[in-house]
């Protein structure tokens, strides 16, 4: 009876997310109109402009969130089943998750402090007032902790980011790797030529290498990107968080039933798509 009441706690969860899900992706799609995938960021800026409808829908969505996440907390955070399943379960020291490259919550739940976002800032995260949630058991219901107040902080950087959401160009005005507005094509032959060569050839990077990195849902997302000098990368690289979280299963799995394995794999939130290296 226990692990029923438990299946259907769970259940709830997922639907509540799902219901959120739907919302975000919404927003996604009134922005570049595809709710997945949506190839909206460009060298050099944006694709287009947000609609007007944009400010008020991510407002709209602030003013429900927080309640959505009391909702889940309600159902699970106290609940002795829950407790039960997930505390000491799957535990991975601070100095483990450091040594297998962990990163994201998975490193956050064992007590290190690192986020990208704040040790490398980028896209202005910098301007940004937020915390980076900790905790230090680093089991199962640690990182769920942490991903729960993790939410609490998204919500405090995206009233941030929409209350000083600036005006202005979207994109570079360099046309040698931005294309130019279609409204000039047809009357400037130096911008037909930049179009031409941007679609045939694509723009060349300087010759050398760099590392760039972001904070992802699931911790570190870097590029190793080489150059020749010419359009064509020479050599690339993408650090997955998934791939690294993944190798600590066998250790935080050890001495644990087989039923125990659904809730540290959950609570690593491995995407098979960043394990196909």
């Amino acid at each position: 009876m226990g692990t029923a009441a438990l299946d259907v706690a769970a259940m709830s969860v997922f639907l509540y997310c799902f219901r959120e899900r739907e919302q975000i992706l919404d927003i996604f799609e009134l922005v570049s109109g595809q709710r997945m995938m949506t190839t909206y960021i460009r060298p050099g800026g944006v694709w287009r402009d947000v609609p007007v409808e944009f400010e008020q829908a991510v407002r709209d969505f602030l003013k429900i969130i927080p309640k959505r996440i009391d909702e889940y907390e309600a159902l699970l955070t106290k609940n002795p089943l829950f407790i039960d399943r997930t505390v000491g379960i799957g535990k991975v020291s601070a100095a483990d998750a450091v040594n297998w490259g962990l990163t994201g919550s998975t490193l956050r739940g064992s007590g290190v402090n690192y986020d990208v976002r704040k040790f490398a800032p980028y896209s202005g995260y910098e301007q940004y007032d937020f915390e980076i949630p900790m905790r230090t058991e680093g089991d199962v219901y640690a990182r769920y902790m942490v991903r729960i107040a993790e939410m609490r902080q998204a919500i405090r950087i995206i009233q941030q980011a929409l209350d000083t959401l600036p005006m202005g160009p979207i994109k570079s005005n360099n046309h040698k790797y931005v294309p130019p507005p279609r409204s000039e094509i047809g009357t400037s032959m130096e911008a037909l030529i930049h179009h031409f060569k941007l679609w045939t050839e694509g723009f060349s990077a300087p010759k050398g290498a760099v590392y760039s990195a972001v904070e992802s849902p699931r911790g570190e997302l870097g590029v190793f990107l080489e150059s020749d000098g010419g359009p064509k990368p020479y050599r690339i690289h993408f650090r997955t968080p998934s791939f690294d979280n993944l190798q600590v299963l066998p250790l935080i799995s050890k001495g644990h039933l087989v039923a125990d394995l659904v809730a540290i794999i959950a609570s690593v939130d491995i995407v098979l798509g960043d394990i196909d290296r």
